[in-house]
C-alpha cells in the first residue's frame, strides 16, 4: 500500500487528498483515458529536486498527444513547474517522494472518443519506496505478450493500457517470481511490468530498442546517456530471450523500480559479479538527487 501524502491536485487547486474525485461516469474511470507521468522529488535543504521534470512534462504532452487527448492550452511547463511546486510545498516531505501527474478525460459518459473531450490534470504525492529490492531479482517469462504500438502505443503512458501489466505481473507473482518480462509479438524481449530491462554481454550494454513496443523511459535514456559519456559501448537492438539466460549481467530501472540486479530469469540463473550494473546504479543515485531545483 502506497504511503500517500495529505494533499492532492485537482481542479486547478491543492486539495485534501481525500477530496480528490473524478466521477464513476468519466472517461477516465469507464475506459482508462488518462495520461501520466510519475517522477522522483528529493529535499534539498528548504528546496526540492524533481528529476528531469522538463522530459516528464515533455512526456506527458506526447502522450495525450498519440491517443488524442486535449492538452490544455494553459498547461504551459512554467504553470505545471508552479502546480508541483504548489504542491509540494503543501506536502513538505522530509524523506524522498514520488509524484504521479495525471491528465484525465473527464467528461461524463461521452462514448468512446478522444476529440472535443475535457480534459484536466491531477497530481498526487507518495512516499518514494521502489516496487523491487536492489538486488536478487527474480524474472519469468510472461505467458501475456506485450500490447503491439498498433493496438495501444507503449510509448505512450495509457493508464487503461496498465492492465496488460497487471496480469502479466501477476501471473508472476502467482508462480513465485518478482516479476514478468514481456515478449513483443515477434518474440523479442520488450521490458517488464513497469521497468526498462538492460543485459551485459561481453563489456557492451545491450538493451531493446525502442521498437520494441516498449515505454522509452526516462531513466533508460539515462543510463545509455552517462554509459556513453564513461566508454562503455551501447546498443539498442532487438534482444532475444535466450541472450538474457547467457547474459552476464541483467537489470531493471524506472523510476518506481530505480536500478536493481536480476539474478534469475526462467529458473536460470545470472552468475555475474556485476561491476557495470553496480557502476550505474551509483551513478543512478547520484543523479536523482541532482534534480530540477523547484
Amino acid at each position: 500500500m502506497a504511503d500517500i501524502h495529505e494533499y492532492a491536485y485537482l481542479n486547478k487547486k491543492v486539495v485534501s487528498f481525500e477530496s480528490a474525485h473524478l466521477s464513476i461516469a468519466s472517461s477516465a474511470v469507464l475506459y482508462g483515458l488518462s495520461v501520466y507521468t510519475v517522477f522522483y522529488v528529493v529535499p534539498d535543504g528548504k528546496k526540492y529536486r524533481a528529476f528531469r521534470l522538463d522530459e516528464h512534462y515533455k512526456r506527458l504532452c506526447s502522450s495525450a498527444k498519440i491517443i488524442g487527448l486535449n492538452w490544455p492550452d494553459y498547461l504551459t511547463y512554467d504553470v505545471f513547474c508552479g502546480i508541483i511546486e504548489e504542491l509540494i510545498s503543501a506536502n513538505s516531505p522530509k524523506k524522498p517522494v514520488f509524484v504521479r501527474a495525471t491528465l484525465h478525460a473527464d467528461d461524463l459518459a461521452p462514448g468512446t472518443r478522444t476529440r472535443g473531450v475535457h480534459t484536466q490534470l491531477s497530481a498526487f504525492v507518495y512516499t518514494a519506496k521502489s516496487i523491487h529490492k536492489s538486488s536478487g531479482v527474480r524474472l519469468k517469462t510472461s505467458q501475456w505478450r506485450r500490447i503491439p504500438d498498433n493496438s495501444i502505443p507503449s510509448r505512450a503512458k495509457v493508464n487503461g493500457a496498465y492492465i496488460n501489466s497487471v496480469l502479466a505481473h501477476q501471473d508472476a507473482l502467482d508462480a513465485g517470481y518478482d516479476d514478468c518480462i514481456f515478449l513483443d509479438q515477434s518474440g523479442h524481449v520488450c521490458e517488464l511490468a513497469a521497468a526498462n530491462i538492460f543485459m551485459v554481454r561481453n563489456g557492451v550494454l545491450i538493451t531493446p530498442d525502442t521498437s520494441s513496443d516498449l515505454l522509452e523511459g526516462i531513466n533508460r535514456r539515462a543510463i545509455l546517456e552517462f554509459a556513453r559519456e564513461k566508454g562503455i559501448s551501447v546498443q539498442e537492438r532487438a534482444v532475444d530471450l535466450t541472450e538474457l539466460y547467457v547474459a552476464d549481467e541483467v537489470f531493471i530501472c524506472g523510476t518506481s523500480a530505480f536500478l536493481a540486479s536480476v539474478s534469475e530469469i526462467d529458473g536460470r540463473t545470472i552468475t555475474g559479479t556485476n561491476p557495470i550494473t553496480k557502476k550505474l546504479a551509483d551513478h543512478h543515485l547520484v543523479m536523482l538527487k541532482n534534480g530540477k531545483e523547484l
